[in-house]
């Protein structure tokens, strides 16, 4: 619940446990995820407009006694104790791409894309820790790497190569410590990690058994696998000879090929012993797995193709509510994909940076992609649960702000405290949402510019409640 004292309680929950050697850095990182939360830009001289405050916080990103990765670690500690509040929650792993300006090539980048493209940047692979309701509770891990500026030669195929010679080691690293954060926090929250097509491999699969905790992955092969019965099966053969358990319409979000639309939905699914050989250690393990079909029966718009999703997951699936169950923790993986639209570009900007070290960029990008969370969390709580009260998420100041400005524009605002979906839509329509209009229900980027209002509205309220102690 977010007190009186906003975006720096926030702050406080998000970076103040960070250790980095020193109180002040810790304390310096806190006014700064405040600053960035306020006022979300790539570039640091657009969040701070004291010029002691734009001098520390340069002084702080380029320091090198403030390590990236404590930075990282203080994060993630921090969200894996909010997840230990829970009894189950899903992580979402998925990876991305940060492309920055670099003309002269003096700010430590590697490639990003084709080799071929000459584009400079960071790899990203985030594990995003949300509630069984689909709501970020923030990033759990985040690792950043750049890889080579030229094509490296003479490399081993990537059959030959060992695990640590791949990229793939980010996405175990990712999927590893994330367990280890949460099993860390002292509680017994169980994991479903939900990754696609990138997770069916023998590396990630053997990974995902060691943790203990569940998963959904979909399926990238038609795998062989051992049915109930004992007889070998391509996997997809043998879901195509297993009874329906039932259908249900899907809300489907638009992406790159595929319009937004209703899919009818048709489950079937089959329990199955899968056999994969971990390459780390040439061990072979057998995996006691759901395999589970769904399949767009509907007709789809020209030129694109119908869903027809292969999951293989350790949760059950014997009755249609628990398939149905596992497709919507599988769609859960789209929330990392909001996540990093408005970390790049719904609000967070982060690729406009201008900072000249890789280290200061990575600190800089972090601190971002936590406000980004931010961003999503409040779209999503109100739109799953949108009863709660506003002060779940904003503090007393925010509310008083948002209704002001909202009568200042003309508008009757009901006395009561407002809900998260009704504060949520004054802010929204504070930052130009139109309603149906605007296609949909509120999104990041119109909520992060209604929220810059807000605070700064906000930021004026606090100021004069703190005056009369002044005197």
């Amino acid at each position: 619940m977010m007190e009186a004292t906003g975006l720096m309680a926030w702050a406080s929950e998000e970076f103040g446990q960070a250790e980095l050697g020193d109180a002040r850095r810790t304390a310096r990182l806190v006014r700064m995820g405040a600053a960035a939360a306020r006022s979300p830009a790539g570039k640091v001289s657009e969040v701070f407009t004291d010029d002691a405050e734009l001098q520390g916080a340069y002084d702080w990103l380029e320091s090198p006694h403030v390590p990236v990765e404590g930075l990282e670690l203080g994060v993630g500690q921090a969200v894996a104790r909010r997840c230990a509040e829970q009894e189950h929650i899903f992580v979402a792993v998925d990876g991305s791409s940060l492309t920055f300006v670099d003309r002269e090539g003096g700010r430590g980048l590697g490639a990003v894309g084709t080799y071929a493209g000459g584009a400079r940047g960071l790899k990203v692979i985030s594990a995003l820790a949300m509630s069984t309701a689909g709501v970020p509770i923030g990033l759990i891990r985040q690792v950043t790497w750049r890889r080579p500026v030229e094509k490296p030669t003479n490399r081993r195929p990537a059959s030959k190569r060992p695990i640590s010679k791949k990229e793939t080691r980010h996405w175990l690293e990712a999927i590893r410590s994330s367990a280890e954060r949460v099993d860390g926090a002292g509680a017994s929250t169980h994991v479903t990690f939900v990754i696609d097509r990138e997770g069916d491999s023998a590396a990630m699969l053997s990974t995902l058994a060691t943790t203990k905790h569940g998963f959904i992955v979909r399926g990238n092969w038609d795998r062989e696998i051992i049915a109930d019965d004992g007889r070998r099966w391509k996997v997809r053969n043998l879901l195509a000879y297993q009874k329906p358990l039932g259908s249900y319409d899907l809300d489907v979000a638009a992406r790159p090929g595929r319009s937004a639309r209703v899919a009818s939905i048709e489950l079937a699914a089959a329990e199955v012993t899968l056999t994969v050989k971990d390459p780390s250690c040439g061990k072979t393990i057998e995996m006691k797995l759901t395999a589970l079909r769904a399949r767009e029966m509907s007709d789809v718009p020209k030129g694109e193709q119908p869903i027809d999703w292969l999951l293989l997951t350790t949760m059950p699936a014997k009755t249609f509510k628990q398939a149905r169950a596992i497709v919507t923790g599988y769609t859960f993986r789209w929330r990392i994909e909001e996540f990093h639209k408005t970390w790049k570009s719904g609000g967070c900007r982060v690729e406009e940076s201008q900072l000249r070290s890789l280290p200061a960029l990575q600190k800089w990008a972090l601190v971002l992609a936590t406000v980004a969370v931010r961003t999503e969390r409040l779209k999503l709580r109100a739109r799953t649960e949108p009863d709660v009260p506003a002060t779940e998420e904003f503090s007393d100041a925010e509310i008083q702000a948002v209704i002001l400005l909202k009568k200042r524009a003309g508008k009757t605002i009901p006395t009561a405290i407002p809900t998260i979906a009704q504060a949520t839509l004054w802010v929204a329509e504070l930052g130009g949402y139109t309603g149906k209009s605007s296609g949909g229900p509120p999104g990041a980027i119109c909520i992060a510019r209604g929220l810059a209002r807000v605070r700064a509205a906000a930021d004026v309220i606090e100021a004069l409640l703190r005056e009369p102690e002044k005197r």
